[in-house]
């Protein structure tokens, strides 16, 4: 499978992107045109869904608020389950992200966590060679043969004789594939990822007695579960698989869809794997539907722990609505990760880490997400301590009841320059990576990725537009935007040099991110714009 020259629309899926060994074992005849058939059928109903969003959002801009809704209120109050989960995600005490690199994988189903979800989206720049080798990689794990072999020492890295369950994140619904065209138009992302890796791994999964299992980003309404659960029984249907074989897990990570869980583990039924807590993307989604309010403009970024009333509030109700339906409530990722070269540092860090998961346990949540292997071991060592069975499915938290106001309360805290140098300096190094292949980077011993990313780059819109007032008095306006950004990218020159600095994209991600924060209207998301710049690295491929 090379690469194609742009040229007329063909009414077949084909790719349009550089050539990458070994892709065509992933992009086989049968594999694109099933995914040419979800495609065709679904991709309408994508863009309508994506008009309501838009159309929705413009709501909350001029002042509606997110709520319960009266329309499905009887799915709230009905008593219903979901089906038990299959055996190998009862327990889902510790679960490990990352992108589907060869030798992340290794790591990740040989760490100890109980799963291992590959990530295609917040954690993967979906350049060409990101999006198929990824699949070619997940392939490799499933067939058990996957290994690494490290270019600078030559260590081995292969699979132990006990891994995790894998679960795959495809991109969201509000992405597009650019190197795959249909009459002529990029598909959605979504339907490539979940797509490629069901075609090619769901029957030997199935033979190893384990399913296709999914983690399903960034959902805002029951309406687009609803479309996922007709995209699982679509598939399911075209390969020959019993109805319920695919399992899919919710993370609840956009304001919209907090009042929103029972309808979205109903809408998904058979399918239901439960809930969980994506805590930065929440906080970002939170920042974009209320971030027109003055009233809820944000503290600094380190400020926004998990001890603010309005995530508390959120993180209880879903473990109280998860339980309910007997599903699984898997908390969220800590930024935090082991440092090396500081033991105090680390240390430090390490405790942060305890007692983010210590809070999550005593909560009710069955799981939580590290990032890093180096954190599973601690992880494991408070759920074990806590969580005497394989979950807390029997902690019902009938006590707990979350209203409206309590999803919706402004978080208290205070804005400084330092928090304002910290955001332009973490979107600065993180959209430069992006640029370069890379969608998960540590930076000052935080494991930052889009999702972290938006909070930074948000904020920065926010504070601007409202004029925020700085701890100090002095108020954000368009010079101090510019002056710490352009202060923060001088400083970055100084610390990677100047031949690194011109060789990279430094440039390019100082220029985003002025657009992006300065704009007059917040863009939904970084990697849109973003998006467009990343396709010049796949453009340099096929010159």
């Amino acid at each position: 499978m090379g690469a194609t020259s742009q040229g007329a629309a063909v009414d077949v899926l084909e790719y349009r992107g550089p050539a990458i060994p070994g892709a065509e074992s992933v992009l086989t005849p049968a594999a694109l045109a099933f995914v040419e058939r979800l495609v065709r059928e679904f991709a309408p109903r994508i863009d309508t869904l994506l008009t309501r969003r838009r159309a929705r959002a413009e709501r909350f801009a001029r002042g509606e608020r997110p709520a319960f809704l009266t329309e499905t209120r009887t799915i709230r109050e009905a008593d219903w389950r979901v089906p038990p989960p299959p055996d190998d995600l009862v327990d889902r005490r510790v679960e490990i992200t990352g992108p589907a690199d060869r030798k992340m994988i290794v790591n990740a189903l040989n760490s100890g966590a109980r799963v291992y979800m590959a990530d295609f989206e917040d954690s993967n720049a979906p350049t060409a060679a990101n999006v198929i080798l990824g699949q070619r990689h997940l392939m490799d794990a499933v067939d058990g043969t996957i290994r690494h072999v490290a270019p600078e020492t030559g260590k081995v890295y292969e699979l132990a004789e006990r891994t995790a369950t894998m679960m795959v994140r495809p991109r969201g619904l509000h992405l597009e594939e650019a190197h795959f065209l249909l009459d002529g138009h990029p598909v959605p992302a979504c339907l490539v990822d979940f797509g490629l890796f069901l075609f090619h791994n769901a029957a030997k999964l199935l033979a190893r007695r384990s399913g296709p299992y999914f983690y399903l980003p960034k959902l805002e309404s029951h309406l687009e579960a609803r479309l996922w659960n007709e995209v699982f029984l679509r598939a399911q249907e075209a390969l020959s698989l019993p109805s319920g074989t695919i399992r899919a897990t919710v993370l609840i990570e956009t304001l919209p869809a907090a009042f929103e869980m029972d309808e979205i583990l109903h809408e998904l039924r058979e399918h239901s794997a439960g809930l969980n807590c994506g805590r930065w993307d929440y906080i970002f989604s939170a920042l974009k539907t209320l971030g027109h309010d003055p009233a809820w403009v944000l503290p600094d970024r380190a400020q926004l722990t998990m001890e603010q009333p309005f995530l508390r509030a959120y993180t209880q109700l879903l473990v109280k609505t998860c339980h309910r339906r007997g599903a699984h409530a898997i908390g969220g990722m800590s930024a935090f990760i082991p440092v090396k070269a500081d033991a105090e540092a680390n240390r430090a860090a390490l405790e942060k880490v305890r007692a983010d998961k210590l809070r999550e346990v005593k909560d009710g949540h069955d799981g939580t997400w590290v990032a890093h292997p180096g954190l599973v071991p601690l992880a494991l060592e408070v759920f074990d301590a806590h969580m005497s069975g394989p979950n807390q499915l029997h902690v019902r938290r009938d006590d707990l009841h979350v209203t409206a106001a309590d999803l919706l309360r402004a978080p208290e805290g205070t804005r400084s320059e330092a928090g304002l140098r910290h955001n332009a300096r973490v979107s600065i190094l993180y959209l430069e990576s992006w640029l370069r292949g890379h969608g998960c980077v540590p930076i000052d011993n935080l494991m930052e990725d889009a999702a972290t990313a938006e909070i930074s780059r948000m904020q920065i819109w926010q504070w601007l537009h409202h004029g925020a007032a700085l701890a100090d008095g002095r108020v954000v306006d368009l010079d101090l935007v510019h002056r710490v950004v352009d202060e923060e990218a001088c400083r970055l020159l100084n610390d990677v040099g100047e031949a690194r600095f011109v060789a990279g994209r430094y440039r390019e991600a100082r220029d985003l991110l002025l657009r992006l924060t300065t704009a007059d209207r917040a863009v939904p998301f970084l990697t849109l714009p973003a998006y467009e710049l990343l396709l010049d690295l796949d453009a340099d491929q096929r010159r």
